[in-house]
């Protein structure tokens, strides 16, 4: 398994970077600007890939997002890669204002619009015949080129997953992936949705972010801060379908009540230690080198993400250095 790190500032990725990390990714919010802050890291790094892991795919037009590409593709050469994340619907429509129905097939569009921009050569015309991104771009200015830039998508069910191994260049996985969930849903339909295109889905990147909160001084609190954030995640309904499978539905019914009542406490009580080692690295460096190798399907590429559910920003700062700390000591034994 290769690793990263969501950006962790560059003192902590110059670290990253020693002891081995490949990428760096950087999400969005209403005060984080995902494309800004792969500018940072662009500034903040030698040699590993960087990029949005995710950017809001519909609150920008392809023409935004291959732009942003070119521009940090132009500072760090062959270090870029793009995810995309289709984001709710109450997103879209109430925070973005831009249109949200059929997000799968929206989706599907816009990877391609958005590769019809870095596709494009000088002199010629950009253009690309879509439903929800139609593009006819005269651009006369010489600054175009073909482009080898890895779009992911962060897609969850099946639908999207499919989508993905149609017309994407692989997946970035959620913080709650479990390995039956990349083995049972996610690769057979990475798989049903390469050979619908006639494409190989071996060639896929299969990438994700690993809920990781290791403190060697307070091992029970990362293990209640990965509880917790798994709590948060298991608020939305989105994911119902992996609670199903695994039979957690009387577990994420007692987060959902807790959640509804701000009891805090009571989600991270509501989190099982069966669910707790089905997702997360966490409590001490060597309990999480243990969790780590009882996983048997883990992302190609992993994010070592700090849980950010009621913890604060140095905290943060503390699980990503000691995130380092624990692939430093898997690495070398």
């Amino acid at each position: 398994m290769h690793w990263g790190l969501p950006w962790p500032g560059p003192e902590v990725a110059a670290q990253a970077e020693k002891a081995g990390a490949a990428a760096f990714c950087a999400g969005e919010f209403a005060d984080t600007n995902s494309y800004l802050t792969t500018g940072e890291m662009v500034a903040g790094t030698t040699g590993a890939m960087v990029g949005p892991g995710i950017a809001y795919a519909f609150a920008r037009s392809p023409f935004v997002h291959a732009s942003a590409l070119r521009h940090l593709h132009a500072k760090a050469p062959g270090r870029i890669f793009l995810g995309l994340g289709s984001g709710t619907y109450r997103m879209n429509t109430d925070w973005f204002a831009t249109g949200a129905d059929k997000p799968v097939a929206r989706m599907a569009d816009l990877v391609g619009a958005v590769r019809a921009y870095l596709e494009a050569e000088n002199g010629s015309t950009v253009t690309h015949q879509g439903d929800y991104y139609p593009i006819n771009a005269a651009i006369r200015a010489p600054v175009l080129g073909r482009l080898e830039i890895p779009i992911l998508i962060g897609a969850f069910n099946k639908l999207m997953v499919r989508t993905v191994g149609r017309v994407a260049d692989g997946v970035l996985g959620h913080g709650l992936f479990t390995d039956r969930w990349w083995t049972e849903t996610i690769g057979p339909e990475l798989v049903r949705g390469a050979e619908e295109r006639g494409r190989d889905a071996a060639a896929l990147r299969r990438w994700g972010w690993l809920i990781t909160a290791v403190d060697e001084d307070d091992p029970a609190r990362a293990r209640r801060d990965a509880r917790l954030q798994i709590a948060f995640y298991l608020t939305v309904r989105t994911y119902d379908t992996l609670v199903e499978l695994h039979g957690w539905q009387d577990e994420v019914s007692a987060i959902r009540t807790a959640f509804g009542a701000g009891d805090i406490e009571g989600m991270a009580r509501a989190v099982t230690d069966e669910m707790l080692d089905a997702v997360a690295l966490c409590g001490t460096r060597e309990e999480a080198r243990q969790r780590l190798a009882a996983r048997q399907a883990l992302p190609d590429l992993a994010f070592l993400s700090s849980p950010g559910f009621m913890v604060g920003g140095r905290r943060r700062e503390r699980y990503a250095a000691s995130a380092v700390e624990l692939m430093r000591s898997v690495e070398h034994g």
